[in-house]
């Protein structure tokens, strides 16, 4: 595919009107933190090394630019990983790094800690530079002001509204899109009528699962499978509301459904209202987490058309309701091939929007991809010259097939809060192969060698 049929060149063209524009990338991964900062949520628990990794993924953007655009990055990459890159003939942004990074900030969040960061910055609005981020909150609200560029996306309350669950359920509906069976709650008096009628589906046997509106990578979510525990449930919300003297809450309570396979799908909503339909991918989930996807995804003809007419009408609707750039839907495939096609929707850059690039220059017709991490337990920091070696001919080096690492700096990151202790960490690649077989025994092959790092 050529530079000018891409899909970062037809982003900048949605967003910004033409495609000779260079965009400032910021990967301020998990955004919806901030979007529920005012929200109530579920009991959850987070430990500080994976916030560090979390916030070490902004690597992702390192790949979305060329050498005309800028990225902001938290630790400037591995010099052998960089080399890496290059060495596949990868035109790289212009690397602009934090000075001072705390591992519990986000990206967007440490830039506005950076006075020097900030002027650089704020020097590229002579290029007509604007601010691309992972997803619009205050803070990269606070970040364009600073910097005085633009953001290439709508304000942070458009973004927030359309990226609610309870929002992903009403138009849906509105639209006529086949979904699981669910209420949307923003009062406690919706909540009191879900709960009522949830029971009865409880009753059957079948489960139901209470949702946080912004809960985001498996969190701010609870599968409940008897009455009792969904109206402690429903006692705890609604004792945390009024403790706060407020009746508005945002929580969706949706039945269970069985499943074959979850699909992610992204569509471009440009300035003019036209969408554009990018791809629909097959995820790799475990325990409700993401774990990556499968390129392409198991489906016939019938299915896809299901997904391409949702993505359209879902498109026109965001664009009516003033939202324009990335929008990422959640959709599920039943064990009789049966099609929900939308769970929710992420009007903000997603884990496959990373990998576009990469498929664009080296999956080639016919061939498989398969993009996930490998989780790592280390008691040392590693380079990335050292995971070379380990993988050696596994490595992908521009043709045939292998892993192409597309993010490192999670490798190490949890290091930063560890204190000198064992710490977790990822590798995140693209697996590229001529079979989907191929793929997998590869998949194997590197689990196996990168047990070795483990023992060092």
């Amino acid at each position: 595919m050529s530079a000018d049929n891409g899909f970062i060149p037809r982003l900048k063209t949605a967003v910004l009107g033409s495609a000779e524009r260079p965009l400032v990338f910021v990967g301020n991964f998990e955004v919806e933190e901030q979007w529920a900062v005012d929200e109530q949520g579920l009991p959850r628990v987070s430990a500080p090394g994976g916030m560090a990794v979390v916030n070490s993924m902004d690597e992702f953007a390192l790949l979305l630019g060329g050498k005309r655009d800028h990225v902001v990055l938290k630790h400037a990459p591995d010099p052998g990983y960089r080399g890496y890159l290059e060495g596949l003939g990868l035109d790289l942004p212009q690397i602009h790094v934090i000075t001072d990074p705390d591992p519990a900030r986000t990206v967007s969040q440490d830039a506005l800690h950076d006075p020097w960061l900030i002027a650089a910055l704020s020097a590229l609005r002579t290029d007509e530079a604007h601010l691309l981020a992972h997803g619009v909150s205050a803070v990269e609200e606070e970040l364009s002001t600073a910097t005085g560029l633009p953001l290439a996306a709508p304000d942070a309350a458009r973004c927030k509204a359309v990226n609610s669950k309870i929002y992903s359920r009403r138009i849906a509906t509105q639209l006529g899109l086949r979904q699981p069976n669910g209420w949307a709650c923003d009062t406690l008096d919706l909540l009191d009528e879900a709960v009522a009628e949830a029971a009865s589906v409880l009753a059957t046997g079948r489960r139901v699962v209470v949702k946080e509106a912004f809960g985001v990578s498996g969190k701010g979510i609870s599968v409940v499978s008897d009455e009792r525990r969904l109206d402690r449930l429903r006692r705890m919300i609604s004792a945390t509301a009024r403790r706060k003297g407020r009746d508005r809450i945002a929580f969706v309570v949706e039945e269970w459904v069985d499943k074959r396979a979850d699909l992610n799908y992204q569509f471009t909503v440009s300035r003019d209202g036209s969408v554009h339909f990018d791809f629909v991918k097959e995820l790799i989930t475990e325990h409700g987490v993401h774990k990556g996807h499968r390129i392409p995804p198991r489906l016939d003809e019938k299915q896809i058309e299901i997904i391409r007419s949702a993505a359209q009408a879902l498109g026109g609707r965001l664009a009516a309701d003033g939202y324009y750039g990335v929008v990422g839907v959640d959709a599920i495939v039943e064990p009789d091939g049966g099609v929900f096609p939308v769970l929710e929707i992420n009007a903000r850059n997603n884990m496959s929007t990373y990998q576009v690039p990469i498929q664009e220059r080296f999956v080639t017709a016919g061939e498989t991809a398969m993009a996930r991490h490998y989780s790592l337990r280390l008691g040392a920091s590693v380079g990335f010259d050292r995971v070379r070696d380990v993988l050696g001919d596994l490595l992908f080096d521009g043709a045939g097939s292998g892993l192409l690492v597309n993010n490192f700096a999670t490798v190490n990151a949890g290091a930063q809060t560890a204190d000198g202790a064992p710490f977790a960490g990822r590798l995140y690649g693209v697996l590229i192969g001529d079979s989907v077989a191929e793929v997998d025994r590869i998949d194997a092959r590197i689990e196996r060698a990168l047990a070795v790092l483990q023992q060092d």
